[in-house]
């Protein structure tokens, strides 16, 4: 009976791993677009087992407004980053770029809000 493997699993988290700290550095320092100049943090990477596609979520401080230009500045400039990703990552195929607002951070800041409104109601 052979065991399955998670070789492939592992092989994947580093490779999403990499793809996040490249994302990021280039985002940081390489990008001059005006719309993504508020900041924006890339959170996770979710890339599919055959590499054709990369999730990117991003967390950016900001309204609305600003997300939808950054998000759109972001879509503009995903050739440039998938460019820079492949220059520094060695891989057979640089996967497609596609970028998600994270709004997991918003959520938690406001549910930690919510508990300490809620725990200085009881105090009075």
């Amino acid at each position: 009976m052979r065991r399955k493997s998670s070789g492939g699993s592992q092989r994947l988290m580093r490779i999403n791993d990499e793809i996040l700290r490249e994302c990021a550095g280039i985002l940081r320092s390489d990008i001059k677009d005006p719309r993504i100049s508020t900041i924006v943090t890339v959170t996770k990477v979710e890339t599919t087992s055959d590499l054709g596609y990369a999730k990117i979520f991003i967390s950016i401080m900001g309204d609305d407004e600003q997300k939808k230009e950054v998000l759109e500045g972001l879509k503009n400039a995903s050739g440039f980053i998938r460019r820079g990703i492949a220059e520094k990552i060695n891989l057979r195929v640089t996967p497609e770029l596609k970028f998600v607002i994270d709004d997991s951070l918003d959520y938690s800041l406001k549910m930690a809000k919510l508990i300490k409104e809620a725990n200085d109601g009881i105090s009075n």
